[in-house]
């Protein structure tokens, strides 16, 4: 069976290559080991692989708790010497290079000259659109697409994925089939933006924030409390549309926009990112070590975790069908 008919099938990929080891790279690593992969990972930075084998060891209970498929195998990780290397028996690659244009240029050019034939590339860009990142590759550039992950990669699950100008329908369904088989929820972008989905929603709410820590009008911790125990509890199981659905009543939507849609008119947001000033770097970093309490970011991101695992497992208890939904924007 051909790598095109393994992934169409839904099959998980055998061997995923992971180009970068930073959160995100190490993130991938852990989620194609769990779902019973082979994985083969480069990064050139000085105790790359050390790094990673210590943060594999650290989180590897938290996905234990999710479940393992039953060839998970941390050992079934090898670091390589070279990009190519890593990629020249690849059904699957990942790239989590740093964000800038010219690097990933440079990197993806690289894959898609060593990578075989048909497997996807992969980008965990969070807002580079894909048809600037085939713009480098000459031997098969529709494979480059952009599949953007959340952190913590090996907990959550939507993957962003988006074609370029190069990319044929089959490319964006292949690499569909093969994230799902990881065990992540695919949602396919119907056309390319800066930023893609999650990532502008995400960016209007943290610009609000900003300029209500620079207008005085609350702290760091005020706003996120306000996110945890408000809207950000709705959000998890139901997220903006569905919530507001309910916000109308036995009406709904439509009486919901008929009734509160003049309110959109008022100034209340202001969706351009306030100046970047010392003071508000200072008011934004004290205001988190406040709420870190002396807290490490490991100490952090096991608290997050925890509570992640146990969240996710509500929200399948309560939002069931979600699972089977083929998300599509």
């Amino acid at each position: 069976m051909s790598r095109q008919d393994t992934a169409a099938a839904g099959d998980v990929p055998a061997r995923v290559a992971v180009i970068g080891t930073g959160v995100i790279g190490n993130g991938w690593i852990v989620r194609a080991l769990a779902a019973g992969c082979d994985v083969v990972a480069f990064d050139p930075a000085p105790g790359a692989e050390a790094t990673t084998r210590a943060f594999l060891e650290r989180v590897w209970d938290s996905v234990a708790t999710m479940g393992l498929a039953d060839t998970a195998d941390p050992s079934r990780l090898r670091f390589a010497a070279s990009a190519s290397e890593a990629v020249e028996k690849a059904d699957l690659v990942q790239e989590n290079v740093p964000e800038r244009l010219e690097i990933k240029h440079r990197v993806l050019a690289e894959l898609d000259a060593h990578a075989p034939e048909g497997v996807v590339i992969g980008s965990s860009t969070s807002g580079i659109k894909p048809s600037e990142l085939q713009s480098a590759c000459t031997r098969d550039p529709g494979r480059v697409i952009v599949a953007h992950p959340f952190n913590p990669v090996y907990l959550l699950p939507l993957v962003e994925l988006v074609g370029g100008e190069h990319t044929a329908p089959v490319v964006t369904e292949r690499a569909r089939a093969q994230y799902a088989a990881l065990g992540m929820r695919p949602l396919v972008v119907r056309r390319e933006i800066e930023g893609h989905v999650a990532d502008r929603l995400m960016e209007a709410l943290w610009r609000e924030a900003l300029h209500l820590v620079n207008d005085g009008v609350a702290t760091t911790e005020e706003i996120d409390a306000a996110v945890v125990y408000g809207a950000g509890l709705r959000w998890s199981l139901m997220g903006t549309f569905l919530t507001f659905h309910l916000a109308g009543g036995e009406g709904g939507m439509r009486h919901m926009l008929h009734q509160f849609g003049p309110a959109l008119k008022l100034p209340w947001t202001k969706l351009e990112a306030p100046e970047l000033t010392d003071e508000l770097i200072e008011k934004v970093a004290d205001g988190c070590e406040h709420q870190a309490a002396g807290r490490s970011v490991a100490e952090l991101e096991t608290r997050r975790d925890e509570f992640l695992t146990e969240l996710l497992a509500l929200t399948r208890k309560y939002w069931p069908e979600a699972e089977g939904l083929e998300g599509r924007i």
